[in-house]
This record gives structure tokens, C-alpha cells and sequence, in this order.
């Protein structure tokens, strides 16, 4: 793994992964536009990560059994399709439908990961996860910025169809660029077995769970925040263009630098310190998020350290998954980015449902206590005589 294609496979997570969070700055607009009420707009968030946990379960462990190149290029060419059809919907059960579809293939993303994974050597692991996580991050940060600005510009749809023309560009530059079969893949037997050995993995090992467990518990704080906050921010007294609230996804740039560091800090064996320093953070980000709506400035600031944190995590969660038995790795990390997933629905869902019951303060509350129960699991099952585990 050279710098250079860690950067490639960095781009192509983040081109990828972006087009989960194009949604997020423009749930208002989508709501008015296909009549979908305050209270149940979260569903269209819900239902791009549903889609996206079917894919993890099924489309990602295919990465032990076929060829990665054609693989990737394949799903990156549907994804086009998907998002086209997104960008033409004409009624809302078009949209969702489209949605969930783009999903369901945005998971190419894992099987990037997974594959960069498997091409660095031990002692770098953690260190390629990272930097490669780095460009996931910062697709995330892109999407709503860029989703913003085309928005104000040429309207939502025109997010969609830049973003169809962009994918069939990254899809033919990875079948040129990438070697077939590099990696090749070392499971035998068919597509059945893949799928039932990826759940007894995860019924065997108990790492395996509670790092899932974290996932489904962070990322469910995560989606807490950004599928809610253009809510309280799109409405008076603020009363935010597309373009400034998904500028706010750049203050969670800190979350890229987490995510090279963490990656470090687990090559130096220092996993454990790394997630219960990043929970602690993650719990306290909730406090000047609370106060959003009386100050921006606490909104960057809590945004930065929420990213920050959430990143470090989610990285080290990856390099210790995949570490465990790297010729599973798109099963393990398939599979780990399930609970990912579910929890980003549960998120989104429960943000939007209880904002339009109760308002920013219990959303806030919700936050806080899921970033809580994430720092309380990981200190029940933390062993206190070894730091890689």
C-alpha cells in the first residue's frame, strides 16, 4: 500500500459514502417539496440507511468471494443508476424507494475499506484504516457542504444528478487503475456460506459484539445530531440557506485528523485508552450542542468535538475488527457496519419524532444519553490488565 494508493482508495470512499449524507442539509426542502411532515421526514434518512444495512449484510461479504475490481465497479454503476433515479422522482414513493437503493450500494465504501485493509501489512494496519477512514470522513463533510450549495444554486435535484454523472467517472477510473484480483479473496463455498459464517463470527467472538454494540451507540448519537440539526437551524430566528447549514459539516473537519490518529495511536497498542478518552468526548459534545439555537459558535464547537470522537471510534473499532481474522476482513467489517447502520436509523427516526414532539433540548438529551450508555458498555467490558483489547 504506497501513498498514493491509499489516496486513491481514500477518494473513492469518500466520493462514495457521500451520497448517505446529501439528504441531511435539505430534509425541509425535501418535506415541502414531496409533503412529508416534520415528524416522520427523519424516514428519509432511515430509510437511505436501512438500504445501507442490507447492502452491509449482503453486497459486502462478497468482497471474500468474488473479484474485488469488478465488484466495485459493478456497484458503483448501479449506484449511478440509483442515484439518477433519485434526481427524476417524481412522488415520494419514487424518492424513497431511490433512496434506499442508493443505500443499499453506497456500501462499496466497506468493501474499499475492507480490501485497503487487507493490502497493508500488519504493522501498518491501522495506520492505512486511518488514513483511507480520513477520506471516508471527509466525503461526509463534502456531501453536506456541496449538497447545500448546489442545492441554493440549481435546486436538490441537481445534488443527485451531479452526483450519477461523478460515480460513473469513479467507477470507469477504478477499472483502469486497479489491478484484477489484487487481494484475491480466500473463501471457499458459495454465497450462503458467506452470509451464515459472517453471523456465527460475530456469535462466536465476543469482541466482535461489543465493538458492534459501540458502533450501534455512537453512530446512533451521530445521526441524533445530523439529521436533525437543519431542523432548528432552517427555522426562525435563525432561518438558514441550504448553503450555510451544510457549511456547518465543515467544523467536524477535526474529525478527519481523529481518524489518522486513532489509527496511530491503535498501531501503538493504546486501543482501549483511544476509545474511553473519544466516549468521554463524545458525552461532553453534548452540552454546547444544547445550546444551538442561542449561539453558532457552540454549534462548531460541539460539532468538531462530536466528529472528533465519533471518528476515533470508528476507527478503532475497524482496526481491531479486521485485525482479529483479516482473511474474513469484508465479513467482519460487513458485518460490524451493520449495527453502523442501525444505529444511524434509529437515529435519524427518534431525532426527528421527538424534535417535532418536544424540540432541540430533548434531541439534545437523547444525544447525551446514547454517548453515555456508549461510555458506560465500554467501561463494564474493558480488561484493566491489557491495553490492545
Amino acid at each position: 500500500m504506497t501513498r498514493g494508493v491509499t489516496l486513491l482508495f481514500a477518494v473513492a470512499c469518500g466520493t462514495s459514502v457521500a451520497n448517505v449524507y446529501f439528504a441531511q442539509p435539505l430534509l425541509v426542502t425535501l418535506g415541502r417539496d414531496f409533503s412529508i411532515g416534520t415528524a416522520t421526514v427523519g424516514a428519509i434518512v432511515t430509510l437511505t440507511q436501512v438500504g445501507y444495512g442490507l447492502g452491509l449484510f449482503f453486497l459486502v461479504p462478497l468482497g471474500d468471494l468474488l473479484d474485488r475490481r469488478r465488484l466495485v465497479v459493478a456497484q458503483l454503476l448501479l449506484l449511478a443508476g440509483a442515484l439518477t433515479a433519485v434526481g427524476t422522482a417524481g412522488d415520494a414513493a419514487l424518492l424513497l424507494v431511490g433512496l434506499a437503493a442508493v443505500g443499499l450500494l453506497a456500501v462499496v465504501t466497506q468493501t474499499l475499506v475492507a480490501f485497503a485493509a487487507s493490502l497493508a501489512p500488519p504493522g501498518e494496519r491501522g495506520r492505512v484504516v486511518g488514513l483511507v477512514t480520513s477520506g471516508v470522513v471527509t466525503g461526509i463533510l463534502l456531501a453536506r457542504t456541496a449538497s447545500g450549495v448546489l442545492a441554493d444554486l440549481a435546486g436538490w435535484r441537481s445534488v443527485y444528478l451531479t452526483s450519477a454523472v461523478l460515480t460513473c467517472a469513479l467507477a470507469l477510473a477504478l477499472h483502469r487503475l486497479l489491478p484484477s484480483r489484487p487481494g484475491a479473496p480466500r473463501t471457499s463455498g458459495g454465497y450462503g456460506r458467506l452470509l451464515r459464517s459472517t453471523v456465527t463470527l460475530f456469535a462466536r467472538e465476543r469482541l466482535l459484539r461489543i465493538r458492534a454494540l459501540l458502533a450501534l451507540l455512537v453512530f446512533a448519537a451521530f445521526s441524533v445530531l445530523w439529521s436533525s440539526v437543519a431542523l432548528p437551524l432552517s427555522e426562525p430566528p435563525l432561518s438558514l440557506s441550504h448553503t450555510a447549514i451544510g457549511a456547518f459539516g465543515l467544523a467536524g473537519a477535526a474529525g478527519a485528523l481523529a481518524a489518522t490518529a486513532a489509527g496511530r495511536l491503535n498501531d501503538r497498542g493504546l486501543s482501549q485508552r483511544t476509545t474511553g478518552i473519544a466516549l468521554t468526548l463524545l458525552t461532553a459534545s453534548w452540552l454546547p450542542l444544547a445550546f444551538t439555537r442561542q449561539s453558532l459558535w457552540a454549534l462548531a464547537v460541539g460539532v468538531i468535538v462530536l466528529d472528533l470522537a465519533v471518528q476515533a471510534v470508528h476507527v478503532t473499532n475497524q482496526t481491531l475488527v479486521h485485525a482479529f481474522r483479516p482473511e474474513a476482513g469484508s465479513r467482519l467489517i460487513g458485518g460490524y457496519m451493520v449495527f453502523y447502520s442501525l444505529g444511524s436509523a434509529s437515529g435519524a427516526f427518534a431525532a426527528t419524532t421527538l424534535y417535532a414532539a418536544a424540540g432541540w433540548p430533548a434531541v439534545c438529551a437523547l444525544g447525551a444519553a446514547l454517548s453515555l450508555a456508549a461510555l458506560l458498555l465500554w467501561a463494564a467490558t474493558t480488561p484493566r490488565r491489557r491495553e490492545p483489547r
